[in-house]
């Protein structure tokens, strides 16, 4: 595809030092007509995420993790600060430093680029986007259609096309290039119901040509070149794409390329062709769109979801993205992939959200907990999940084929044209999931696990969310309604010291709330200063049910380590800072840098530290107090730890003062902590 930006995009409009982008193809950016240079590679794309952020703040740490591919030296966040510095000078020169007029700002850890629809194609796009639908919505066609290639046409190639492979897999531009495809064959339904298909075939069969596996489109092409007379092209079309997948993924077309196929051959489009009016009669409304087939009985439709909370409360700002992603319109398979650290609420939002949306959904519910972390036993294998979701989805045991290839595609089959929800619990990774995945626009999928699923938002146009820990007033409005208003003493203060003592960590407001209810005669004021005496370990949050307990929550992630990590996090406590490097960690170990970078990151996936800057990583307090529980069991280590923490503190420190000559220590030099 040609690469050369529309003028609107390269042109001046407006003041002097507006600044244009291009994301959608090349990143580029021009100033009075004239382009910027944009500097080195990383720089590129730093500026990229931005751009694909679209006017909304980017972590800190995903700009660090995209720019060394997780694996940053110990000056990532200089370096991503002077690459923030030269392209400040670069799109906004002479702009004092704290000038409410700047572009690029800084926000609470992550960096954001004000852009409009003006001055950013993906803004213009979305926006196009926006009116087309509109359009369609009033019945006028046409000039859905004109917006439809309007927007199309912004696009120059692949999203970042220039920054490499990491522009094909990374999920802030994977995401956007997922919004491509499916406004291609909105434009091509529109097209059809008014006789315009002409008008768009280029633009189809370019996309076609683009996503080669995409069956929508290829279905969407077929259509529009029958409807412009090319019926035998489209025909010798269909047989080329069915021995394309085939070949590549072993799967025959599905249901929608199979249905397009049938309208070339009968010669009657798949969408009702409006004709264009001739006089001041405006064209005939298309009848509305024919319901989903359904394959079996209303009455056996599963629904597997587990019972709602009664407590679950606050989230909001999570359930408002959830529902945003349940809510998209066109955009392929609905992906929501929450992760977090041990005990965050995960599961919790997960089955709340379900049960809100379940009625969007009204083919049923599939749900399964994978065991990526679970108490005891290996993962769950893809292949037996998939032999139980097709048992529920009314297919006998005896046509379940034994290889998880053949069970994957029999389940994409069975949920063609269905609109299903599937919630799968504690992944352990993207390849635990991929096989379990619909093929169907119309289903739903949401999976949670404590590693980041970055695989799924690059493959299939996931949507990550990190879940955190509840702001204060979450957590206190957690803890009391889960005591209920049987109790009087709820007094302000005594509350605030509980939530403070679990760390706001819903899974330990739950077991020390559900203690308060069962025990009405106790005070909380007692239950706060047993929590108190069991400072720095998990004694005040054991429970009977130890499996869901906070230190056998812990130990999930703790089992699935290497004997190299298991030992790095074993020794955290040592450290009396908040957050430690790997320059410590390796002193502490005794271990190399680098086998000490490997360890950090194992816990840093399986949520058992945290990133919080330049080489910098830390703990939650309970995960902290359980690092020091399994250190006091015993480990040989616990002696010289100390001591070689000691030891790099000094090695690290800046000396302050030459030696003493005659003291005793004149040996040693002072250092500065």
């Amino acid at each position: 595809m040609p690469v050369t930006p529309r003028r609107r995009i390269g042109e001046e409009q407006g003041p002097a030092q507006a600044v244009r982008f291009t994301l959608l193809g090349p990143v580029r950016a021009w100033r009075a007509g004239e382009e910027l240079p944009l500097g080195p590679r990383q720089q590129r794309l730093l500026l990229a995420a931005l751009l694909a952020g679209a006017g909304r703040p980017v972590p800190l740490t995903e700009l660090i993790g995209l720019l060394w591919d997780g694996d940053p030296p110990v000056s990532a966040v200089n370096a991503v600060h002077r690459y923030v510095g030269s392209l400040r000078r670069l799109l906004e020169p002479g702009l004092p430093i704290r000038s409410s007029g700047r572009w690029l700002v800084r926000q609470a850890g992550s960096y954001l680029l004000r852009v409009d629809a003006d001055g950013l194609d993906l803004l213009r796009f979305r926006d196009l986007v926006r009116r087309a639908r509109a359009a369609t919505a009033t019945g006028d066609l046409p000039a859905a259609v004109d917006r439809y290639l309007e927007a199309l046409d912004l696009w120059q190639g692949h999203c970042a096309e220039d920054l490499g492979a990491v522009a094909s897999v990374h999920p802030a531009f994977a995401m956007v290039e997922h919004e491509y495809a499916p406004v291609v064959c909105e434009a091509a339904t529109a097209a059809l119901r008014c006789g315009r298909a002409g008008s768009v075939l280029l633009t189809v069969r370019q996309a076609a040509d683009r996503c080669p596996l995409d069956e929508a489109l290829q279905a969407s092409l077929l259509l529009v070149l029958a409807a412009d007379g090319k019926q035998a092209e489209a025909i010798m079309l269909y047989q080329t794409i069915r021995a394309r997948l085939s070949d590549e993924l072993g799967v025959d077309p599905g249901a929608e390329l199979r249905a397009a196929h049938q309208s070339v051959l009968r010669g009657s489009p798949a969408e009702p062709r409006v004709p264009a009016s001739t006089g001041s009669a405006a064209p005939p409304a298309a009848p509305p769109a024919a319901p989903l087939p359904r394959s079996r009985p209303p009455w056996i439709e599963p629904a597997q979801l587990p019972p709602d909370l009664p407590f679950f409360t606050g989230r909001e700002l999570a359930l408002d993205q959830a529902l945003d992603t349940a809510h998209r319109v066109g955009a392929g398979l609905r992906v929501l992939a929450v992760d977090g650290i041990p005990g965050v609420g995960k599961t919790a939002l997960a089955v709340h959200f379900a049960h809100r949306v379940a009625g969007d959904f009204p083919d049923g519910q599939l749900y399964t907990d994978l065991g990526g972390f679970a108490a005891h036993g290996d993962p769950a294998d893809p292949g037996e999940v998939l032999h139980g979701f097709l048992e529920a989805l009314g297919v006998d045991r005896h046509r379940i084929p034994a290889s998880l290839e053949a069970r994957s595609a029999l389940y994409r089959s069975v949920l063609s044209g269905r609109r299903v929800l599937v919630v799968l619990d504690n992944a352990l990774d993207a390849d635990q999931v991929r096989p379990l995945l619909p093929g169907t626009s119309e289903c739903m999928v949401v999976v949670t696990g404590r590693s980041r699923l970055i695989g799924l938002a690059a493959a299939h146009g996931a949507r990550l969310l990190s879940l955190d820990l509840p702001s204060v007033a979450e957590a206190t409005a957690c803890f009391l309604r889960r005591v209920g208003p049987a109790r009087t003493d709820v007094g302000v203060a005594v509350v605030e010291e509980i939530v403070a003592r679990c760390g706001r960590l819903p899974l330990a407001l739950a077991l020390v709330a559900a203690r308060a209810a069962s025990r009405p005669e106790q005070p909380l004021t007692r239950l706060a200063a047993e929590l108190a005496a069991a400072q720095g370990s998990l004694g005040g949050f054991d429970e009977e049910d130890s499996a869901n307990a906070v230190r056998g929550v812990f130990s999930w992630s703790y089992r699935t380590l290497g004997a190299e990590a298991k030992r790095v996090f074993r020794l955290l406590p040592r450290h009396r800072a908040r957050d430690v490097g790997t320059a410590g960690l390796a002193s502490a170990a005794g271990i190399s840098r680098d086998a000490a970078a490997t360890a950090v990151g194992e816990l840093v996936r399986a949520r058992l530290l945290d990133i919080r800057g330049r080489d910098r990583y830390g703990a939650h307090d309970l995960v902290l107090a359980y690092a020091a529980e399994l250190h006091r069991a015993g480990e040989a280590d616990r002696s010289a730890a100390p001591r070689r923490s000691y030891v790099h503190s000094r090695r690290s420190a800046r000396p302050v003062a030459r030696p003493v000559p005659g003291r005793a220590d004149a040996h040693l030099e002072e250092w500065a902590f």
